[in-house]
């Protein structure tokens, strides 16, 4: 990146960071500004400015974006709060997203003839995760129940490693057929499990040491967010050092800093958040500035059918399917299959395709960065309002343990404040 790019970046974050409040009140979110952005300095008046950051650049913004929002997301989460919502969990993991992928592949097969069984794949599997961040508004706004709030963050911190191998998988198909029995389905569970292992020992070792140093006043406040920054990037680098799931390891690492740190851990956490969202409005712009232009000339009306119906039916039905019975509620079974989003992994998947494959994985680039962006309109206008709306509903629908204390309208604080 050139001196005037950089200047440029730097000008476009100082003006969201001055003006972001004003923005979201009219549900204007970061992932909008700044894919708009992208697009006004690449193609747009500000074109001649000759912004154009590289693909390498991008790829290794939004990888390591999604390391360091798996790990915040994780190190928040307390486990054993996940105890009473721990089947609910299991189920959107390992029978919503299973299908999720499954029917994605069938509509693509369905949609797009000619496609082949490996591009279909990568459609279906790099569309799958969701991106909590994307519906901020949702996982910060205190009038959706507690439980609720968990459930997304648990599913999409977990969601996009799940879905790595299987992308993999299909990178390695289109390529060459014979490169796909290298990476098997017991490779992907080996790289599961040993990113599992890789983000134990390395996030729950680094949060027993941070908890000591924090206590003992051997480390320096103004450098103590930087050893969980470090952290985070040891659980995601160790782990693909030894072929493991970097993402998984992120995620677990997270877990096990957030159950060993404590809260002195705790309070360092939100540098880790800061910087990853830097950073995520960087892989924003960029998207905007290399993706969008390319999928609306190559764009189909089998392309628009299908991001409608991967952010609608291809979500909702699977999450519906795994949820019953989970005495959640229609309402909340709704919400949680609405606010699936897609965002960084999805765009860390095609920036992968990209980057392997040649132009025959362009209809399937085209599907996904179509799918995205539809996404960040619709999730990112719609968060607030709906939050807002059926906060409370939810709250009566699908309380939780902790929700009496989280919402104001809970049954079960109005009984208490009854004379």
């Amino acid at each position: 990146m050139s001196a005037s790019d950089l200047a440029i970046v730097a000008g476009i974050v100082f003006l969201w960071g001055t003006l972001s409040a004003r923005l979201e009140r009219f549900d204007v979110t970061a992932p909008i500004i700044f894919v708009l952005a992208g697009l006004v300095l690449t193609h747009g008046p500000l074109s001649p400015l000759g912004f154009e950051p590289s693909h390498e650049l991008v790829k290794a913004l939004a990888e390591i974006t999604l390391v360091l929002v798996l790990f915040s997301d994780a190190s928040r989460v307390r486990l054993r709060d996940l105890r009473s919502d721990a089947g609910l969990c299991l189920r959107l993991l390992g029978i919503g997203l299973p299908l999720t992928i499954g029917l994605g592949v069938l509509l693509a097969l369905a949609l797009f003839h000619g496609l082949s069984i490996w591009l279909a794949l990568l459609v279906g599997a790099a569309l799958a995760p969701t991106d909590a961040a994307l519906g901020a508004g949702v996982m910060v706004n205190p009038a959706v129940p507690a439980r609720i709030r968990r459930l997304l963050n648990v599913e999409s911190g977990l969601n996009d490693g799940i879905a790595t191998p299987v992308v993999l998988v299909a990178i390695a198909g289109v390529a060459t057929a014979e490169d796909v029995a290298s990476v098997g389905p017991g490779a992907a569970v080996a790289e599961l499990a040993l990113g599992v292992l890789v983000g134990v020992l390395i996030g729950g070792a680094g949060g027993l040491v941070v908890k000591v140093a924090r206590r003992s006043g051997w480390a320096e406040s103004d450098f103590a967010g930087s050893a969980v920054l470090a952290l985070a990037i040891s659980a995601y680098a160790g782990a693909l050092a030894l072929h493991g799931n970097g993402f998984i390891a992120a995620f677990v690492g997270g877990l096990a800093y957030g159950a060993t740190s404590g809260k002195l851990g705790e309070r360092l956490v939100p540098y880790v958040e800061e910087t990853g969202a830097l950073v995520s409005l960087l892989v924003w712009l960029a998207f905007g500035a290399i993706a969008v232009v390319p999928a609306f000339e190559s764009l189909t009306w089998q392309a628009v059918l299908y991001a409608v119906l991967s952010l609608t039916v291809i979500r909702m039905v699977p999450v519906a399917l795994a949820l019953a019975g989970g005495h959640l509620g229609r309402a909340a079974v709704a919400f949680v299959g609405w606010f699936g989003p897609r965002g960084l992994a999805s765009v860390v998947f095609a920036l992968l395709a990209l980057e392997d494959l040649d132009r025959s994985a362009q209809p399937a680039i085209t599907v996904i960065a179509f799918t995205v962006l539809l996404s960040v309109v619709a999730h990112g206008l719609t968060a607030n309002p709906i939050a807002r709306r059926y906060g409370p509903r939810l709250a009566i629908a699908a309380p939780g343990p902790d929700d009496a204390e989280a919402h104001p309208f809970h049954p079960r604080r109005l009984i208490r404040r009854a004379p």
